[in-house]
């Protein structure tokens, strides 16, 4: 990567670690959806560069707010999530191309709709699930995460249609992004996929990463809750319209 496109990269990486701070997801779309614009580097270096920030970002944000977690909805979401994961994976060497892009442009169609009728009603509901749906959500996402790498929607889906408060959804999302990343990135290191410029780039971008995650801890968006609801929900219909754009 050239200055510039370092340059880029970390600006790009400020705004994507803001966003979730403030919202517990969206650091690897915005990130992603710009490399890709833009062609600052390619998607899998970015893909691993994003890994190793959300290890910043996950430890700075949680760091003394554990107690605000609702640690029953964690386990099971995690319960879920692991095993469809690997299960994504191992699907993802089997699908062809042709039909992994079909199943794309659907999995982007339906997080559309569902990211449209949720922003225009986003109460949310007068009781909390029961753990079996966040398990659900968990394998989903789990799924998609092997699969596309887009690991969120089901559980911002789930977890922002929940009477939680918005700190508990936001950092019950980076708990079980930190951890899901840690797997990630374990993986890659004994796979010997983990290059030196990849850990030079991530070294370099943890300042920006660091303060940009303080900020969203100290100065998040001045919006009440059911604002937070709808921007969140905004932001997923933006990520299923990208999926069907590249599908």
């Amino acid at each position: 990567m050239t200055p510039e496109q370092i340059a880029a990269f970390i600006l790009v990486m400020i705004v994507g670690t803001y966003t979730q701070t403030v919202t517990g997801f969206g650091m690897g779309m915005i990130v992603l959806g710009v490399v890709a614009q833009f062609d600052l580097t390619t998607i899998t270096f970015a893909s691993v560069i994003i890994s190793l920030m959300m290890l910043a970002n996950g430890s700075i944000a949680l760091k003394g707010k554990l107690e605000v977690l609702d640690r029953q909805a964690l386990k099971y979401s995690i319960i879920g999530l692991v095993p469809a994961l690997i299960l994504g994976v191992f699907l993802l060497t089997y699908l062809s191309r042709d039909f992994a892009r079909i199943l794309q442009g659907i999995l982007g169609g339906a997080i559309f709709l569902g990211g449209v009728f949720i922003m225009m009603k986003p109460e949310p509901l007068k009781v909390r699930s029961g753990d079996f749906s966040f398990s659900v959500a968990g394998a989903t996402a789990g799924v998609l995460g092997g699969l596309f790498s887009i690991a969120g929607p089901p559980l911002v889906y789930q977890y922002y249609r929940q009477p939680f408060s918005i700190d508990n959804i936001r950092l019950s999302l980076l708990a079980i992004f930190l951890m899901m990343n840690i797997g990630r990135l374990i993986v890659l290191a004994i796979q010997g996929e983990l290059t030196l410029d990849m850990l030079w780039i991530g070294l370099i971008c943890v300042p920006a990463v660091s303060l940009a995650t303080v900020a969203g801890r100290r100065f998040p968006p001045p919006f009440s809750d059911q604002t937070m609801r709808r921007l969140s929900f905004l932001l997923l219909v933006l990520i299923g319209i990208s999926l069907m754009l590249t599908a």
